[in-house]
This record gives C-alpha cells, structure tokens and sequence, in this order.
C-alpha cells in the first residue's frame, strides 16, 4: 500500500545533531548528485559525560549545559521540518539512569525529537560519513575516540564489515586516572592498562592484517594530528613515536592547565590525557604504524542517513533504508511467517490510514515495522510470545534503527494481545494509543491465518471515540472474529485510553 505521506516529504537542507559526551555539534548539509556539501557547522563543549555521578545520574548543571546548548541551536533551526532534522544521542545517555527525564527537556529546548543510538549504530554512521567524505576501496580501521565511548569500524568501499563500541573515552579516562587534571607517568601507565583491558577483546576482530589504513575519526584524533603537524614531527600523521611525544609533554607540564603543546585548543586541555592513552594503546595493541585524519564523522554519518531514508521514500523502495533490510533480516532470523506479517500490516495500515490521515511518515512506519516483527518472540516460546517479541526488538542489534525507535516499536509489540494494563502509561500518548488499536484489530482480524479482506473492517474516528464497522454480510460469516472484537471492546473499555464501539 502506498505510504500517504509521501507527498509531505521536504527537500532541501539536512541537519543532524550529535550530542556527544563531550561536545554537542549541529551540521547542516546536502547531498547533490553523489557529493556531500557542508552549509553550516556550529559545535559547543558541553561536558555532558563529565556531570555523571557515582550513581550514573546527570547532575542539573551538566543539564543546563546540555539545555542551553541546545536553545542556541534550535534558533538556528528555525524554519525546518521535523522530517529534515535528526538528533542523536551517544554513550552519556545510554548510560545515564535519568536520560528519560532529560530528554523530555532536552526535547523541549531543541523542538525536535532526540534519539539515543547504540554503540554499533554509531560506528555505523561514523563509517558512512567516513565513506561519503573521504572514499576509497582500501579496507580500512576506522577509529572514533568519543568523550565516554570509542567505536571501532573495519570497512571497505561503502560497507562497513564490523563495527563495534567499547566504553572508554577521553572524558571517562581523564575525569578517573588525571583526577584533579594531574598529569603523571603512573597516571598514564594505568589509563593505558584500563584502555587495553576494555579494547582487548576487539584484538582478534580488528587484527593488522584485516585492514590496510588506519583512519581517526572526530575530535581527539583531529586535535593530535594537528598538534603532531604544528610541532613539525609529521605531515598530520599520528605515529606511536609521536603520542609517545605528547604523552612526555604532558607529564612534564603535570598538570592539564599547564599544557603547552603547538596547536591544541584550551577546551581540548582537560580531556586529552585520556585521548592520548586510547590511542597509544591502539597503536602499540593492534600495530597501527600510523593513523591519518578522517574527513568525515558521526554528524555526516546522520545527514547521510537521512537522506537515503527520504530518497528510499520518495522512490518507495525498501533497499534504501537500511532499517527495511534490518526487518528483513530479522524476520528471516527468527523465522517469522512473512504472509502473516503482510496480512496483519495491509489490515493494520489500512485502520490507521482512516483515523488518522495525517500522521507523520516515521509513525506510520513504525506501525508497519511492528506487524513485520509482531511475532518473532515465537521462536522463543509460543506462550506470550508478545512479550518475548517486545523484548527482542528492545535489545536486539537492528542497524538503523536508534534504541529510542526500538523501544517504541516494543512497546507496539507487546500491545498486540492480551490486558492493556501493561501499557497503561505509554497509552496516554493518543497516536500510540491507535497505533496499538489498529495492531490489535489486525492480529484479531488475521487470526485465522488466511486470506484476507483489508477492507472488511472500517474505523473512523470521533474524538477518542474508535467507530468499528463491518463490511455488508461479513460478520455473518466470522462470528468468532466478532466474538474476538466485542472481548476487545472490553479490554479498551477498562482502561478509558480509547473507546471501541462495534455494530449492534
């Protein structure tokens, strides 16, 4: 069925927000003709990853940083759709135990909606802004030192072959081994050993000779490439003889307020101890002799992204977003019965197209994806295989997808069967509410697992008042799937989120 948002999809500038642990950074560019072209850049340290404490809570001046930050850009911002924008969010809020209530600020302040991205997504979008930016058929390591995380992405062309994210960063590294901004021999010696411990495993994944380049992504690689080539000791290139040299600079400064190095920004002071110990650790683990500067990076990454999401719209085909090869692949894995899976969303879709015309294109979307994935928690258990589907799509790596998206799509899932109490506190949102409905309907209506009419039901909507009606004869011929509709009548009426009235 053809999507009716289509016509609403905007064109022109992308914007792409990444609120790192360490800086926040808002990007807006294009791709034209196969060519990324930059139109604006704005980035502020925030030092988000710095206000979280012992019990991993964001404390309210690291809040009001990250708030503030966010004001300034969504001024900026003034005049874009919402499908023109994406923010993502890194590894201080998927850390973080009130990220939810952050976020509901944080949400507020930019005026478009923030989506926390796993680690493995990351690196995925790192490597494709790498990709766009700066091409090349050679296989290659690309290496992300974040504030608290640090991606890892071996890749070739386009395609990214491994990617994973380890959790230690410049930030967390030098906020535990240089406390106080103290900068000593011993302090370096045990970041590196700290470093090495959480990378070893990605020793065998990302071995030398899985790769020919090494390339560092972002803000620490950038800034001791530029201090490596201010100093004269190399063309930009960062060699183990080089960090060695930052490392004794450092140490001989004893303290981050006292670095002096060719080139380094005074923001970059407090958190490059610890950016200096990932990458002497990577270089003398993995036998990088040299990594070079990356042109691209996360905020590319995003604009990338969405432009393929909205092209793979406007042209209808699934093989653009990559979060369609990601249901594709799931379904496949769990062995999901895709005739069902259609049944279920032509009815579901068709529902929801009639109550609610308007709906933006990722809402509709995540219906969609919820009856593709509606049953892979069979492969589990027969028994509540809802709940074990909600579950897998809540933690499951699904590239595309952010973790923010996948739990919606779980929260779908889990509504499909049984009380509605289990949801009582997402149902007060009213889109969520009739996505849920017009699930429920579907899997009611397909219960019998064969062919189906789409338009054997018809909602309308008065208020949150849902009208059900029957094709002329039909309930005649299914009276246990009207037996099923008036014991969904019931459900909704104990929980007054939305009202279901059926024929008499």
């Amino acid at each position: 069925m053809p999507d009716p948002t289509l016509r609403a999809l905007p064109k022109g500038p992308l914007a792409a927000i990444d609120m790192g642990s360490n800086s926040f950074r808002l990007e807006l560019g294009q791709v034209l003709h196969g060519r990324y072209r930059r139109i604006d850049y704005l980035k502020e340290t925030v030092r988000l990853g710095a206000g979280l404490d012992a019990d991993r809570l964001l404390t309210e001046d690291a809040v009001q940083r990250g708030l503030a930050c966010l004001r300034r850009f969504a001024t900026r911002l003034t005049g874009f759709a919402p499908a023109q924008v994406r923010a993502v969010a890194t590894q201080t809020l998927r850390e973080a135990g009130n990220r939810d209530a952050f976020l509901l600020r944080a949400q507020a302040a930019l005026g478009f909606p923030i989506e926390v991205i796993s680690g493995r997504e990351e690196a995925r979008l790192i490597y494709a802004g790498v990709a766009q930016l700066q091409p090349s058929e050679l296989p290659r390591l690309v290496i992300d030192i974040g504030g608290r995380s640090t991606e890892l992405i071996l890749g070739q062309g386009r395609v990214p072959t491994q990617a994973e994210s380890f959790a230690v960063g410049c930030v967390s590294l030098s906020m535990r081994f240089f406390e106080g901004g103290r900068l000593t021999e011993a302090g370096f010696r045990a970041a590196q050993v700290a470093a090495g411990a959480e990378l070893e495993e990605a020793l065998q994944p990302f071995a030398r000779h899985r790769w020919q380049q090494a390339l560092g992504s972002s803000g620490t690689a950038g800034a001791v490439s530029q201090v490596l080539a201010a100093a004269g000791l190399s063309d930009g290139a960062i060699t183990p003889e080089g960090l060695r040299w930052c490392i004794e600079r450092c140490i001989a400064a004893g303290h981050v307020d006292r670095i002096e190095l060719p080139g380094l920004k005074p923001e970059r002071r407090a958190v490059l101890p610890g950016g200096l110990a990932i990458l002497y650790t990577l270089a003398a683990n993995f036998g990088i002799a040299e990594i070079r500067p990356a042109k691209g990076a996360l905020r590319q990454g995003v604009i990338v992204d969405l432009h393929e999401r909205l092209q793979a719209a406007r042209s209808s085909r699934a093989s653009g977003d990559m979060r369609d090869t990601s249901v594709a692949e799931l379904q496949a894995r769990f062995g999901v019965d895709t005739l069902q899976a259609e049944r279920v969303a032509g009815v579901a879709l068709a529902l929801f197209d009639a109550v609610l015309p308007v709906a933006d294109a990722e809402t509709r979307r995540e219906l969609g994806w919820a009856c593709q994935l509606h049953e892979i928690g069979q492969m589990v258990s027969h028994h509540d295989h809802h709940r074990h589907s909600a579950y897998l799509l809540a933690h499951v790596d699904a590239p595309g997808f952010s973790q923010s998206q996948q739990r919606r799509i779980g929260e779908l899932v889990l509504g499909q069967r049984g009380g509605l109490r289990k949801l009582e506190a997402a149902l007060a949102s009213e889109t969520l509410a009739w996505q849920v409905l017009c699930l429920r309907l579907a899997v009611i209506k397909c219960h019998a697992r064969d062919a189906v009419r789409n338009d054997a039901l018809q909602l309308r909507a008065r208020g949150r008042d849902a009208l059900l009606g029957y094709a002329p004869g039909w309930a005649r011929t299914h009276p246990r799937t009207v037996f099923l509709l008036h014991e969904e009548a019931a459900a909704w009426a104990r929980t007054g989120a939305l009202r279901l009235q059926l024929p008499d």
